[in-house]
């Protein structure tokens, strides 16, 4: 006896669908099953690890930095989230970059990356620690890296990063006027202009020579920036061998009644038209002082 034979589906073999579709057969007196969609889900995306080998002028397209102007990678460490608590042990009084020179007993303190735009006078000095920002109780202790010389020995004249532009500015921002919880200090230049006032300044006697003098009111001036002039307070030092965090919360923050988070640090060499003229300018502001500024980056020429 010859066995039944089957018949196809109704309607599934003489039609073409538009997208794809499994054909299930049936048996004799059967209903012909419901055609199932076959489903196309989309790749995941691949996400591709910075990687970490040379992390001493990071392009900033790598490093893929969601804000404006500070370009920094996975290099920066993002925890613990106490401020300074892993800056102890941090090497002291390099004058070279992080990624040029790194052994197992002395670990770099700090790294230089590019700031964004990215140019040749736009870089940015990192500490290798957490630090979030001026703030930071740490940067008032004995134990801190002096990250404002460390930034200087490179973007001078004949450093490991130089500052290519006439004259030379590092700045830090206060927290309201920054936008990543990570302490840099830029390293850019400065105008013309910029330099020439603060030498007039100085010549004029208004330029204070002793830290205690820093908030005095003959030793503040208007110095004229982006968007117009803003006032500074004005002191000269003979060197960045100094804490400046320090000088800063000693004889300004706490003196007025400050907040250290609210003010902004501007350190501009002076300069001779063909050399460094062996003085450097520290400038501080804060929306205390008329026409105050909370920025460096009206001074700054990126």
């Amino acid at each position: 006896m010859r066995p039944a034979r089957r018949t196809a589906c109704p309607g599934v073999s003489s039609w073409r669908f538009p997208v794809p579709w499994v054909r299930v057969p049936c048996s004799p007196g059967r209903a012909a099953a419901r055609p199932r969609r076959r489903v196309r889900r989309p790749a995941p995306a691949v996400r591709r690890a910075v990687p970490l080998r040379r992390i001493r002028l990071l392009p900033a397209a790598r490093a893929r930095a969601p804000r404006r102007r500070c370009s920094l990678s996975a290099a920066v460490p993002r925890t613990p989230t106490r401020c300074g608590r892993t800056c102890s042990t941090a090497r002291r009084g390099s004058s070279r970059p992080a990624g040029t020179r790194r052994t197992a007993s002395r670990p770099p303190n700090y790294v230089v990356l590019h700031g964004v735009p990215v140019s040749t006078h736009n870089y940015l000095t990192v500490p290798a620690c957490r630090i979030t920002g001026i703030e930071c109780p740490f940067l008032l202790t004995p134990n801190v890296a002096n990250y404002w010389h460390e930034a200087w020995e490179n973007a001078r004249r004949g450093g490991d990063v130089p500052v290519q532009y006439r004259y030379i500015g590092l700045g830090i921002n206060s927290q309201a006027a920054r936008q990543l919880d990570q302490l840099h200090i830029h390293m850019a230049g400065v105008r013309d202009s910029t330099q020439l006032r603060l030498q007039a300044l100085d010549a004029a006697g208004r330029v204070a020579t002793n830290p205690s003098q820093w908030g005095d009111t003959q030793y503040q001036a208007l110095v004229t920036g982006t968007q117009g002039d803003r006032t500074y307070r004005i002191l000269r030092l003979p060197a960045l061998t100094t804490n400046l965090f320090a000088l800063l919360n000693t004889n300004v923050v706490r003196r007025f009644g400050l907040q250290m988070a609210s003010q902004t640090l501007i350190v501009v060499p002076r300069m001779t038209p063909t050399s460094f003229d062996n003085a450097f300018y520290i400038l501080n502001s804060d929306a205390s002082l008329p026409s105050g500024t909370i920025t460096c980056d009206r001074l700054l020429v990126y």
